[in-house]
């Protein structure tokens, strides 16, 4: 998902509401978000906030079903696309509009015309470098 930058000033805001953890990952020290739909550690979604060159806020997501198993076969259970994790995106998106409607920036209209759903695409390991 892509945002207008006016439209998320703060991600970590809306992820917090959303039910995400921060998370540092201990092995690339690479920072992230998690959340976890059951008590246990897997599976979980996982999402990487990144930013366009223009400043615009983008909403990486995937779902980890297993911990990757790195070694010969590079082996990731994860899920970059399907009904999971586009409901997911609704959720999130529906979080972006509850607070901006809480902190009375922009009209849910604004949000409505700002707000580009654009479809998630695996990205190679190196992004965003």
């Amino acid at each position: 998902m892509t945002y207008d930058k006016t439209v998320v000033p703060n991600p970590l805001n809306v992820l917090r509401r959303a039910g995400y953890s921060a998370f540092r990952d201990p092995v690339t020290r690479e920072d992230s978000f998690v959340l976890r739909p059951t008590a246990e550690f897997y599976p979980r979604f996982h999402l990487y906030v990144e930013y366009a060159p223009n400043g615009d806020v983008i909403f990486s997501l995937h779902l980890d079903q297993k911990k990757a198993s790195y070694g010969e076969g590079h082996a990731h259970a994860g899920e970059y696309s399907g009904p999971t994790i586009e409901k997911e995106m609704r959720r999130i998106d529906g979080w972006v509009k509850q607070v901006l409607r809480d902190e009375g920036e922009v009209t849910p209209s604004d949000v409505k015309q700002s707000a580009r759903v654009q479809a998630n695409t695996q990205k190679p390991w190196w992004w965003p470098f």
